[in-house]
């Protein structure tokens, strides 16, 4: 049965579970694309200003929705080693997805952001947003990204994901705020009511009105 109706009902959900950041030198960052929806409910109901991070999933020879590693915003590469010795993945094979998604990160910013200079992060919470977690390697990617920018913290915030996922994050010594860890986990959509694609343009959309009531308060 699904545990939220969409992703703007898991959004507020979580928001719930985050405010005692209210007030406080946070930023949101959402990861395109459906993790940006939630992350504009959360960013709203904080008073928060929210951006994005991007990461690129490298999946297995055949099955690219099982993830042995993923590559940061910056172009770092990171592995599964033992998840890609099981699936027979090669060195070569994986030094040329890693350079596809790397160009795809690239394109990825660009399209979404446009030439907007990316957030200062250094000494804010720093709060990273998406609709779930399935194995937990392109959020790991993610929170590898932001620490090279010098936050004073990092939180993982996801409305569902194993518990497996939530305790790889948090051995890291991550914090991680996840409000429903189901026993039996196959896929993020299975949670949803509505699972919907969300495009590029609705993540254009998100941003930039972020953007202008960002603007209008500065100015008030």
């Amino acid at each position: 049965m699904p545990l939220f109706k969409d992703r703007k009902d898991a959004g507020k959900r979580l928001a719930r579970a985050l405010v005692e950041f209210t007030g406080k030198r946070a930023l949101v960052l959402g990861m395109p694309r459906g993790g940006v929806v939630v992350a504009n409910e959360v960013a709203e109901a904080l008073d928060a200003p929210f951006d994005i991070v991007v990461t690129r999933k490298i999946g297995a020879p055949g099955e690219p929705e099982f993830a042995l590693g993923a590559v940061t915003q910056e172009g770092d590469v990171m592995v599964d080693r033992h998840a890609a010795e099981l699936a027979g993945a090669t060195a070569e094979y994986l030094e040329e997805e890693a350079g596809r998604k790397k160009l795809e990160v690239i394109d990825r910013m660009r399209s979404l952001r446009g030439d907007v200079p990316y957030p200062e992060l250094g000494g804010k919470t720093v709060i990273i947003v998406d609709d779930g977690m399935a194995t937990g390697s392109s959020m790991r990617a993610a929170v590898q990204s932001v620490k090279k920018r010098g936050p004073e913290e990092v939180v993982v915030a996801v409305p569902v994901a194993p518990s497996e996922a939530v305790a790889e994050i948090s051995k890291e010594g991550t914090r991680v705020v996840c409000i429903e860890q189901p026993r039996l986990f196959f896929a993020i959509g299975q949670f949803y009511q509505d699972f919907n694609q969300v495009d590029d343009s609705e993540v254009k959309l998100l941003l930039e009105g972020a953007r202008e009531k960002r603007r209008f308060k500065s100015v008030k």
